[in-house]
């Protein structure tokens, strides 16, 4: 027997709950690797699962949790052997395949990313998916042409976990970071990641008439979406390029294509779900080597399976700062 929480929904109110079970192997969905799991992390994605669903879950009842850490305890996959150090993000787990909130999890060989030297389980939860995503996106605008000599870097959404990821990642590599909130308390720790600017939302969150503005950023980590990124778009220095991860601000985008005419502005969509094996491994080794570890345990909060309903609320409500690292087996 093990622990997991274990989401249930009330088939006649339609509402949903979440509590810590015990559950066996038998109760797992079939998978080629069996994984006792170490360690998870919160997304945004997770408090949709552990509360409403958010149209992610096909059925009940449901073990959340989009990535987890652990080592593999029995593989019919020749790739896996018992012993080795593994770690999962995307390809939907936790949605509509049981997830990390469990001490064991049963998953495709094809999920799992082999853990590069340099990280252990909890490191890897601290980056988890958000900081796998972080890394995905300086790669691509780095694959896009953006170097440090070129100005300044935006950030938006800094104090989340992808943007704490991405802030520490950019100033590691030399680069000028400006960092984007609107928790002004959390200067202090967006300065501690490397961040050189504060910018505050108020400045960048309404749209202007003007398609183009000055030319100020040589790239940017947007986790916002909606009018932010419309209006971070007219203020690219030309040929540089945008990576968009999220949409906390809104799906719609409001602006023109002037700036891509004009400017030769690049926005680059951001998946991390179904992102291909090689370009995986090569993130993973990538956050093995450029995000300093002194800066993710700065960004850590420990929490446990029993705090995770709580914890997903949170997140929803936009009051997670950093990443929270979730031991299944306290």
């Amino acid at each position: 027997m093990f622990k997991a929480l274990v989401v249930n929904k009330d088939d006649d109110s339609g509402k949903t709950s979440a509590a810590v079970q015990e559950l066996s192997l038998a109760d797992l969905p079939d998978g080629e690797v069996t994984v006792a799991v170490e360690y998870s992390t919160v997304n945004y994605k997770d408090g949709l699962c552990i509360g409403p669903g958010g149209g992610l879950v096909r059925k009940y009842p449901h073990v959340p949790g989009i990535d987890f850490a652990g080592t593999v305890e029995a593989s019919s996959d020749d790739r896996y052997k018992p012993g080795d150090r593994v770690v999962l993000t995307g390809w939907r787990v936790g949605e509509a395949h049981w997830g990390g909130y469990s001490q064991k999890a049963n998953v495709k060989a094809d999920w799992l990313v082999p853990l590069p030297e340099g990280l252990d389980t909890r490191a890897a939860m601290a980056v988890g998916t958000a900081g796998f995503t972080a890394m995905l996106a300086v790669m691509a605008l780095e694959d896009h042409g953006m170097a440090k000599n070129h100005g300044p870097v935006l950030v938006t959404g800094a104090a989340g976990g992808v943007g704490s990821v991405a802030t520490a990642i950019l100033a590691n590599l030399g680069y000028e970071v400006a960092a984007v909130t609107g928790r002004p308390e959390t200067a202090d720790y967006l300065t501690a990641l490397g961040a050189t600017r504060i910018v505050a939302r108020e400045e960048l969150n309404e749209t202007v008439k003007r398609p183009l503005e000055s030319e100020n950023w040589a790239g940017c980590v947007d986790a916002v979406g909606g009018a932010m990124l419309a209006r971070v778009l007219g203020q690219m220095k030309y040929g540089a390029s945008v990576a968009a991860v999220g949409l906390a601000g809104g799906a719609a985008l409001p602006a023109t294509v002037i700036p891509f005419l004009l400017r030769g502005v690049n926005l680059l969509g951001i998946d991390s779900v179904m992102q291909p094996y090689d370009n995986r491994v090569r993130a993973w080794k990538r956050v093995a080597s450029d995000l300093p570890m002194d800066k993710l345990e700065a960004m850590v909060h420990p929490a446990t399976l029993a705090d995770l309903p709580q914890l997903g609320a949170d997140i929803l409500n936009g009051q997670v700062k950093g990443r929270v690292v979730v031991d299944v087996n306290a």
